[in-house]
């Protein structure tokens, strides 16, 4: 039985908690090989990014083109992409190398608040990347960046933003609700089939470092192992959850820490 693999094209997160460095972590905690494109350095730690690298694209189309004319990948992740030309980039090399499975991480601001992805970019993400994904994975705030609207509040409003990204040519939208407010952090599956309301326990903890990027990384992670969209989200979803819950076991700096990734090992 051949190893499913999973490529993840994202920045690189030098305090580990993060980017490549989580999505790497992630895939193999969850039994797929893990292949990567790396499109920024970034000089970051929990407590912040202290400068950004970025890759120039055609760097990045080698690094794609590397690893497609070689690895039979079945799932990509997407998370920092850095710039404009860097987008086209990544565009042109999914075009050519069509994987089964893309989940975008719409990553526009890091965590602590520094912005990842320039302002003239959005709009690339937009027409170029987005409707090449299988699933968008925003948060509240991204949803309505994406969308030059408000920040969603109440189911209804979640819903309709959901539906409005699905109108950009993705076939799928998870809405995280991990910024919102209540006893529960609910996420939104919006297909053209209907809507999903994923619900868990909302964990007091201040190590969330890294949480987009391993939800997405997880979701993608399943879809590699053959999945179905819904069960993937669930089982990373669950995964994530677990991940959290079991940050303080492990106390990696002074800031926002990371999340647990070997949870179930150790």
């Amino acid at each position: 039985m051949m190893t499913p693999i999973a490529l993840t094209i994202a920045g690189s997160d030098s305090s580990g908690g993060a980017g490549i460095q989580a999505d790497l972590k992630t895939f193999a905690a969850l039994g797929v090989y893990g292949a990567s494109v790396i499109t920024a350095l970034t000089a970051q730690n929990t407590s912040g990014v202290s400068g950004i690298h970025r890759v120039p694209a055609d760097f990045v189309t080698a690094q794609i083109d590397a690893v497609f004319s070689d690895l039979d990948v079945q799932a990509v992740k997407i998370g920092m992409v850095a710039q404009l030309a860097t987008i086209d980039a990544i565009a042109a090399g999914l075009a050519r190398w069509s994987p089964r499975h893309v989940v975008l991480d719409p990553v526009m601001v890091a965590s602590s608040g520094e912005r990842l992805l320039a302002a003239d970019a959005v709009g690339r993400l937009r027409t170029r990347l987005i409707p090449r994904a299988s699933l968008i994975t925003p948060n509240l705030a991204e949803a309505a960046a994406l969308l030059d609207q408000p920040v969603a509040v109440g189911e209804a409003a979640i819903e309709r933003q959901g539906e409005s990204l699905l109108a950009m040519g993705c076939p799928a939208v998870l809405i995280k609700g991990g910024h919102g407010q209540g006893a529960e952090s609910i996420d939104y599956l919006v297909r053209g089939s209907g809507i999903i309301a994923l619900a868990a326990p909302r964990i007091a903890t201040r190590n969330t470092h890294g949480t987009g990027c391993s939800l997405a990384s997880a979701i993608a992670a399943g879809l590699a192992k053959g999945e179905e969209m819904e069960t993937a989200v669930r089982n990373a979803k669950a995964w994530i959850s677990a991940a959290i819950a079991a940050a303080e076991r492990i106390g990696v700096g002074h800031g926002h820490g990371p999340i647990h990734h070997f949870h179930r090992f150790y």
